[in-house]
């Protein structure tokens, strides 16, 4: 990337509308608005594994980071963030059973090591969207609504981080604001690859 995240603690995300295949652009917020991207993301086309690439811009000419399933259609399986060569950058994974009822999911660093949880912020709320998408014609619909799919990024009881859905929108987008995170426990490599996990891995 020609923008080096760790330099930077707050992101927006949005998602490109197309039919087969999920596209994404971060960029980095200013005075002005949003910014401009720093970063074009792809996710490959019937894969029977999950395998979703981040190049620098939309020519995907230079890829910088990559997020690959170790297992086929696991609700529990772990995904690894890495660099182009291979170099872990962390791990992310699925918590199966509190994601019932509220998306939670835990990450890892380089090493293996836990380091944080990503959790859906209010059980209501959660729960609120998962009844909204079983109701017939209106589930059809629910991305739409203005019902947040908001996240908290925690280490232990302490917000170190907050990942927030924008309402009456017709494609995704979320701001990300780690200002909290002021001992950068988390790469912002990983919280990138994080951000894209919760709406592409959970077929939003």
């Amino acid at each position: 990337m020609l923008l080096d995240p760790n330099q930077h603690d707050r992101f927006v995300l949005r998602q490109h509308v197309k039919l087969v295949i999920n596209q994404y652009e971060f960029s980095v917020p200013d005075a002005t608005g949003d910014g401009t991207p720093f970063c074009f993301v792809e996710q490959k086309r019937f894969k029977f594994k999950e395998d979703i690439r981040f190049f620098t811009d939309t020519s995907k000419s230079t890829e910088v980071l990559k997020i690959l399933a170790r297992q086929r259609f696991d609700p529990r399986a772990r995904y690894d963030i890495t660099e182009p060569d291979g170099t872990k950058i962390g791990e992310i994974q699925k918590v199966f059973g509190k994601s019932l009822l509220r998306s939670t999911y835990t990450l890892f660093d380089a090493t293996g090591t836990e380091v944080a949880t990503v959790r859906e912020k209010k059980l209501v709320t959660a729960l609120f969207r998962r009844l909204i998408g079983l109701v017939p014609y209106v589930g059809d619909f629910a991305d739409i609504l203005p019902i947040a799919y908001d996240f908290e990024f925690r280490v232990g009881e302490q917000i170190i981080g907050t990942h927030r859905r924008r309402r009456w929108k017709w494609r995704d987008i979320y701001d990300m604001d780690l200002t909290a995170d002021t001992q950068h426990v988390l790469d912002r490599r990983l919280v990138l690859a994080t951000a894209v996990g919760l709406d592409a891995l959970q077929a939003r």
